[in-house]
């Protein structure tokens, strides 16, 4: 009988329900503990939350909360938007950071989807030509915005501005100081609620990153884990909106809520495909991520090996 002194212990974060939803389910249905291990999730404040910390939204990505936690070893892993975690894996050293390798493309497919206010004069995208977009810089709402619009608008043209957190976000597009803005769940519902218009949305996917403490067979019982968390959700993805629904913290019910925007996938490496495609994107606009960087040097597939 495996009793809880044999369990691995591993700790993690995690900033947004939706971006870590498949850990908060194999937890709760016993999957890590299924997999040998014991798995505590550290929450740590992200934009999506009310009355986030600011520390979330520093300009300096290593000041804020998620990072302060890995860099100080509260945390041995950690996940964010795919263009994220390059960033943060490639710039750390450099930066004097505790030092973090990609090591598998994540479950989570969070929708962003850029948001305009009731009555707005805004209907397409073709209309944010040099109009800045409110989003998270260098998070997911960010990289996501600017994917979204370059079919639309020329790079030269895609502008963005920090407007807070997702509460402060919407809060400012309400009030006209900004014309759009980038959310995920539950702010979209939160916003669709409110009458707030959709201009365009897609999923994008995680990317796991941990240091070289945390070694292979630990990494892929924890996304044997995931991957079986992430079917039970996609099988059924209204019984898991309540970890969003408390993050609303009253301002939705479970009817408002859009479960069907919910999708998750089984961890899977992250090839030098993704890794050549993702970075040279990055490298085509300003200050997205430093040159220089290689495949052998910022991933590690060793849950695979």
């Amino acid at each position: 009988m495996t009793t809880q002194a044999d369990l691995k212990k591993v700790r993690v974060s995690m900033m947004n329900a939706v971006h870590d939803l498949a850990l908060l389910v194999a937890r709760d249905e016993g999957l890590f503990r299924e997999q040998g291990l014991d798995v505590e999730i550290v929450g740590t404040p992200g934009t999506a939350q009310i009355g986030a910390d600011r520390q979330a939204m520093r300009d300096v990505i290593f000041d804020r909360t998620m990072e302060s936690a890995y860099n100080t070893g509260d945390v041995d892993q950690f996940r964010m938007c795919e263009w994220g975690i390059m960033k943060r894996t490639v710039e750390a050293e450099e930066a004097g950071q505790r030092a973090a390798k990609i090591v598998a493309l994540g479950s989570a497919m969070s929708s962003f989807a850029i948001m305009a206010r009731p009555g707005s004069e805004y209907y397409e995208p073709e209309q944010f030509k040099d109009v800045p977009i409110a989003v998270s810089p260098f998070n997911g709402s960010h990289f996501t915005t600017l994917k979204l619009l370059e079919g639309f608008v020329a790079k030269e043209h895609i502008k963005t501005t920090n407007a807070g957190t997702m509460e402060e976000r919407l809060a400012a597009i309400g009030k006209g100081e900004v014309a759009a803005g980038s959310f995920m769940e539950p702010w979209i519902s939160i916003a669709q609620k409110q009458g707030f218009r959709i201009i365009m949305e897609s999923h994008s996917t995680r990317s796991e990153a941990a240091g070289d403490e945390l070694d292979g067979p630990t990494l892929a019982a924890m996304f044997r884990a995931e991957a079986v968390s992430s079917e039970m959700i996609n099988n059924n993805p209204s019984k898991y909106a309540h970890y969003l629904i408390k993050e609303a913290q009253g301002l939705i019910e479970e009817k408002d809520f859009q479960s069907w925007r919910l999708l998750y996938a089984p961890p899977v490496p992250y090839t030098r495909e993704r890794f050549e495609y993702t970075y040279n994107w990055m490298l085509g606009y300003p200050e997205l991520v430093t040159p220089g960087a290689t495949f052998e040097g910022t991933v590690d597939n060793r849950a695979w090996e």
